[in-house]
């Protein structure tokens, strides 16, 4: 069993955002998310070495898709564009249009080692902690 520090600004935080944030929340009842277009869904991980970003983005071309990291903030934002616009459509249900998602990252990231993929429509991002910030073991001798 390990130890941990108890953050409850961390949690308070992470409970405000899936609230605020939520794909699911619909914004005076014109049936667009919060915030543009639509929203992507994202998990983040956390290991011992680094924060792990996984953002479900389908039928996003890589090529519009930026992601940047300013003042402890990564941002995820791009556009979803429609097939074609001179058609007859019967329905449309999939959405169009941009999209933004910022999160806010902890002090101990080193942000000059983020890596980014992209395949299938997913973005995964692995942004790892500094040295200083990963658990260290140390053996207890008996004597």
């Amino acid at each position: 069993m390990s130890l941990s520090i108890w953050d409850p600004f961390r949690e308070m935080e992470a409970l405000l955002d899936r609230y605020s944030k939520s794909p699911g929340k619909l914004s005076g009842g014109n049936g667009k998310p919060e915030g543009g277009g639509w929203m992507p869904v994202v998990d983040i991980e956390e290991t011992d070495g680094a924060f792990i970003v996984h953002a479900e983005l389908p039928g996003v071309a890589k090529d519009d898709v930026q992601v940047n990291i300013e003042n402890g903030v990564l941002t995820i934002k791009g556009e979803k564009k429609t097939r074609s616009e001179d058609t007859k459509r019967h329905r449309v249900e999939c959405v169009y249009g941009s999209f933004l998602r910022s999160f806010t990252l902890p002090q101990d990231v080193d942000v000059e080692q983020v890596e980014a993929a992209y395949k299938n429509g997913i973005l995964d991002l692995t942004i790892p902690k500094q040295e200083q910030a990963k658990p260290k073991q140390i053996e207890v001798k008996v004597q």
